[in-house]
């Protein structure tokens, strides 16, 4: 067997989470590959908004395990708090998921590096989460990181003190930030012990077996392609590989073991944070565009900056990761739209180009619009409910251009609300 690969294609916020949930069906094992609780994965089904930032996303689906993968960064903490809220709807987590023993952890520390490093560069800030990520994956390139293998060591405390004074003394060169380590590492030594009540694997050698042993393994990435720690709009990025290639470092599956690719993009783009975004909307009509979508992150709560839909971005992601199908979120958002615009070129350098230059910079690079129809009314519906016209020939201007088919269009937030497309 084959591991089939779920991402996305832009910002992120896309709305993989909802598609995983309504894929998990055909699959024994949901797998998260990279990232941290900077992801936020939403599922709504059966009148219930779910918000999941480091569980994957099929822990609801009774029968099927979730494995956090090595390439994963974990706050115990926020592990702990979102377990709790999984097992109030009847879940049992223990029993459905696993966790790398080669994960790394985020330490209180960590999260103060981050709040202190982003205070620090002022109104050149990168508009991080906040959520101790980035310092997290620097120690782990570093090699002084501590693994969830490592809390069941004898010497995991000594561990841990060596890492923090590493940390205070960086922590030392930012004279206007202040801290209380106390105030945070009570709760932290707490939620190390429920983490050692879930059980840990050797991921990449666990993962292996279950593909031998004939499971069908869906492997979940976090934030979107155009963050990627190489391909993103750098340095405005994430810390770890977003694209299909880091499912393989993050489970520890062999690049001949991946199947499908699956790309998921909403209908319009999306963006929380710093960095550039040629197509942004920053007048009315990208107001209206985010209270239509209920654009605010997740995880932050943050308004996330609204545009059009940007094909040169979309065909670069679906060449980074191989995509072989696609999925487009979110088309009932622009049901209120007579007409929608789309970036179809950049103008760079006076040229005209449908690629991704070296830098997105608004100084550099000019958006080119065309219009399309819209598809006014469309609203919320459900599976079997016939799309407009105008919807489809959207939808195939995109398959076209990608040379990728869509085989799901999503009119709403609730699994029901999801359209299969014929191949």
């Amino acid at each position: 067997m084959k591991v089939d690969v779920l991402l996305g294609l832009q910002w992120g916020d896309e709305g993989k989470g909802k598609i995983v949930d309504v894929l998990t069906p055909q699959y024994d094992i949901i797998a998260r590959f990279q990232g941290g609780p900077n992801a936020g994965h939403t599922l709504e089904f059966d009148g219930r908004k779910h918000v999941l930032h480091t569980i994957p996303s099929g822990i609801f689906r009774e029968g099927k395990l979730n494995l956090i993968g090595n390439g994963v960064v974990i706050d115990p903490v926020t592990l702990q708090r979102e377990i709790g809220e999984v097992e109030e709807h009847g879940v049992q987590v223990d029993a459905r998921m696993l966790i790398s023993r080669k994960a790394h952890l985020i330490l209180p520390t960590h999260r103060l590096l981050d709040a202190a490093n982003e205070q620090d560069k002022g109104k050149d800030k990168i508009g991080s989460t906040l959520r101790g990520i980035g310092p997290t994956y620097m120690d782990k390139t570093g090699r002084n990181g501590l693994r969830v293998g490592d809390i069941f060591l004898p010497d995991f405390k000594e561990r841990y003190d060596r890492l923090v004074k590493k940390h205070a003394r960086l922590l030392s060169n930012f004279s206007e930030f202040s801290y209380d380590l106390s105030e945070h590492e009570p709760a932290w030594f707490a939620s190390i012990e429920r983490l050692r009540q879930i059980p840990v694997v050797d991921s990449e050698q666990w993962i292996n077996d279950q593909l031998d042993a004939g499971k069908r393994v869906l492997a979940e990435g976090a934030q979107g392609t155009l963050l990627d720690i190489d391909f993103g709009t750098y340095p405005f990025v994430t810390s770890s590989t977003t694209t299909a290639a880091g499912a393989c470092t993050g489970l520890g599956v062999a690049p001949t073991r991946i199947g499908e690719v699956i790309g998921i993009f909403k209908a319009y783009c999306t963006r929380v944070g710093s960095g550039p975004f040629p197509t942004e909307l920053h007048g009315d009509t990208g107001e209206a565009l985010r209270k239509a979508g209920h654009e605010f992150g997740a995880t932050t709560g943050r308004p996330r900056r609204c545009g059009w839909l940007d094909l040169p971005a979309l065909k670069h992601a679906c060449m980074l990761n191989g995509a072989t199908q696609l999925c487009m979120m979110k088309a009932d958002v622009l049901d209120s739209f007579e007409e929608v615009q789309v970036c179809t070129h950049y103008e760079v350098d006076g040229e005209r180009s449908d690629h991704l230059p070296y830098l997105l910079e608004e100084s550099l690079v000019n958006p080119i619009f065309e219009p399309r129809e819209g598809w006014p009314g469309a609203g919320q519906s459900g599976s079997g409910t016939e799309l407009p016209a105008s919807l489809m020939n959207y939808v195939q201007e995109i398959e076209s251009l990608t040379k990728t088919r869509i085989s799901i269009v999503s009119m709403g937030p609730d699994r029901a609300q999801t359209h299969e497309m014929a191949s």
